[in-house]
């Protein structure tokens, strides 16, 4: 399937964010899909700039600048199960070891282990190298980890900076390691968003179905507008993510239970059409069509029906004339 092949909604449009859960006070949140644990840490003035996923769902990060651009941190929370159990002191070294050993400009300026209550201890790191523009930049990091699993923190900048700074010191004093922590509903939802963002999307979709699963275990849980509008929105990310990755039974599948539970939205049925002009079923697709179209007053607040005729999906047959005088008559005015 082509990736233009079913509508995307974004998500993010409807209140979530796709990096790092974040609040006004400038705490920032990562957790794992399927793993226990969230890191914690406030960091006033600063606004995501980029995040990341890997596809096994064992590592989230975000990279965030502050106002004056003097100060970028990037925070991950990654399981390292090979050097379990872990401590804070074992999650430094397990990263900064191998990161010493091939950066020859890397130079350690202090280490300090302090206790922390309410979790696992945190071992600070500052340091120096060289950056990409061959001047020195400067790092002050903080580890902590427990179990399998570990957090890092690092805040860098191309001027001199210490774990004294104040902006350093006010998000060291807050950094933590929540080890009980059961990931929730919108942790699973940002890290298969991140996911998606970056293309990944085999990997992106049974997380948005492990989201999914969670909505319906507690519907309390949505946060976008109401349970039902975030279930939609969800479903069509997981279908979405199964047909750019070319699983098109999967996607099929998906859209066609929610349209058990669900009949009354009309997307589920307009991605079941592009599924089947991927499977060269034009009945199929014709059939489904005027099933979405049909209920198109359904669509959510701030959504719009697609023009079939301007979709990957439908593209290849613009030469079948019958069939293209029918999507140009579905076209919305």
């Amino acid at each position: 399937m082509k990736k233009a092949g079913f509508v995307l909604i974004v998500a993010i449009a409807f209140g979530f964010s796709a990096a790092a859960q974040t609040t006004n006070d400038a705490n920032f949140k990562l957790a794992l899909p399927e793993h226990r644990g969230q890191l914690i840490w406030s960091a006033d003035g600063f606004k995501i700039i980029q995040s990341s996923a890997k596809p096994n769902g064992r590592e989230l990060g975000i990279r965030g600048k502050n106002e004056s651009g003097r100060l970028t941190f990037l925070g991950f929370l990654f399981l390292f199960p090979d050097q379990a159990p872990l401590t804070s002191a074992s999650c430094r070294d397990g990263v900064m070891d191998p990161e010493k050993k091939s950066d020859a400009h890397l130079k350690i300026l202090a280490t300090l282990d302090s206790t922390r209550r309410g979790g696992p201890p945190v071992s600070l790191v500052s340091y120096t190298t060289r950056g990409d523009n061959g001047k020195t930049a400067y790092m002050v990091r903080g580890f902590t980890g427990s179990g399998d699993i570990c957090g890092d923190l690092e805040f860098y900048s191309d001027t001199p900076i210490s774990a004294d700074d104040a902006a350093l010191k006010q998000a060291f004093a807050s950094y933590r390691l929540d080890e009980n922590y059961s990931p929730q509903f919108n942790d699973v939802f940002v890290y298969a968003q991140t996911l998606y963002q970056a293309r990944m999307y085999k990997a992106a979709a049974p997380i948005f179905e492990i989201a999914l699963a969670k909505l319906r275990e507690n519907p309390d849980t949505a946060t976008i507008r109401d349970a039902k509008t975030t279930k939609r929105v969800v479903t069509d990310q997981a279908g979405i993510a199964y047909g750019m990755s070319g699983d098109i039974p999967n996607a099929r599948s998906l859209f066609e239970k929610a349209i058990a539970e669900d009949p009354d939205y009309p997307m589920y049925y307009y991605n079941l059409a592009c599924a089947d002009a991927e499977d060269k079923n034009l009945a199929g697709a014709r059939e489904h069509l005027q099933q979405a179209f049909a209920r198109k007053a359904n669509v959510i607040s701030g959504e719009t029906m697609p023009d079939p005729t301007r979709d990957d999906s439908f593209l290849p047959y613009r030469d079948n004339k019958a069939f293209w005088t029918f999507l140009k008559s579905l076209r919305p005015e």
